[in-house]
């Protein structure tokens, strides 16, 4: 199992450290598997550093996905966008 360290902004970080926010959308440009501990560092993006908060939440599932490969039409995907619904 690895341990696999992000950025995330605050009111992101505050989100999930409240257990609020229980899913993580990230760009499909790294490794991770079921099992691996995601280690989030809350990045404060407008003094462009790290404010030394983490918090380490384990991967449950991992969901993958290209866009040409959706249900939907792509315009309709760039029209409207997409939402991520977290379910308990």
């Amino acid at each position: 199992m690895a341990n696999i360290q992000k950025k995330i902004w605050p009111e992101y970080f505050e989100a999930v450290v409240s257990g609020k926010k229980k899913y993580e959308l990230r760009l499909n440009d790294f490794e991770v598997q079921e099992g691996d501990t995601l280690v989030l560092e809350e990045w404060d993006p407008k003094k462009k550093e790290y404010t030394g908060r983490r918090i380490e939440k384990k991967v449950t599932y991992v969901g993958r996905f290209a866009i040409e490969k959706l249900f939907w039409p792509r315009q309709e995907i760039e029209e409207k966008g997409l939402q991520i619904i977290s379910l308990e």
